[in-house]
């Protein structure tokens, strides 16, 4: 009686750009960082991302935004109003550090009040409230 040949080998999958997953050989690809992105630098990067899709013309407006998010119109601007902040408090959003647990440190609820302000220098007096415990 033969025997046949045995081969082992560590495999993982991989869904590649088009939604296939893709057979890769090897380890699991560690993840980069432990816990994970703020709800609030999310929310950042999309009002960028829709700010990007109006200007390019591929939606006509917030409103066509809110259908095809189906959303309402108001969380559609809220997320937009996102983009009045100061850069440098956008840039601090969107590198804010992974959350390990429990509730993010930073909400949108508590930057509406900055963000309804059209002068920058009282954004940021007003930032450091909201980033210390």
């Amino acid at each position: 009686m033969t025997e046949g040949i045995k081969f082992q080998t560590r495999v993982h999958f991989r869904c590649g750009r088009n939604g296939r997953k893709q057979l890769r050989t090897g380890k699991t690809p560690a993840a980069d960082q432990p816990g994970r992105v703020p709800r609030i630098a999310r929310l950042m990067a999309l009002a960028i991302r829709f700010d990007g899709l109006v200007r390019d013309g591929v939606v006509a407006d917030q409103a066509d935004l809110a259908r095809l998010g189906h959303v309402t119109r108001a969380r559609v601007t809220q997320i937009m109003n996102l983009l009045c902040l100061a850069p440098d408090i956008q840039e601090a959003l969107l590198f804010l550090p992974s959350v390990l647990g429990g509730r993010d440190p930073i909400r949108e609820r508590q930057l509406r009040p900055i963000a309804a302000l059209a002068d920058w220098r009282k954004q940021r007096r007003m930032w450091p409230e909201i980033i210390s415990p």
